[in-house]
């Protein structure tokens, strides 16, 4: 049985990155740039982008909304350093709170 510390960094955080990433996709940001942006390489946010990494939260509204102001602020370069830090683990907190959610594979067959 996984601890909970261990279903966040490989469940939960790579969905927080997929999802971010995803968000600035969509806001027309190359993927090259994206890596940059979240400290990732261009082979992760691929990664994301074709779902074989990350895909294994589903986020509730509030917390699409959250990322997706992320992304907002990443573009407009409000975000620096820490702060990206800070935002993803707030974002990541919103989701531990949230008693629906489910960040187990287990719950979701794989």
């Amino acid at each position: 049985m996984k601890s909970p510390c261990e279903e966040i960094v490989w469940n939960v955080l790579p969905s927080i990155r997929a999802a971010t990433a995803e968000e600035l996709i969509k806001r027309g940001i190359s993927q090259k740039e994206v890596s940059r942006m979240l400290g990732i390489t261009p082979p992760a946010v691929s990664q994301y982008l074709s779902k074989k990494r990350g895909y294994n939260v589903e986020f509730r509204e509030d917390i699409r909304q959250a990322i997706g102001t992320l992304a907002d602020d990443l573009i407009k370069e409000d975000i620096k350093g820490t702060d990206l830090v800070k935002r993803i683990c707030s974002i990541c907190r919103m989701l531990q709170e949230d008693d629906t959610a489910c960040i187990s594979t287990k719950c979701k067959g794989l």
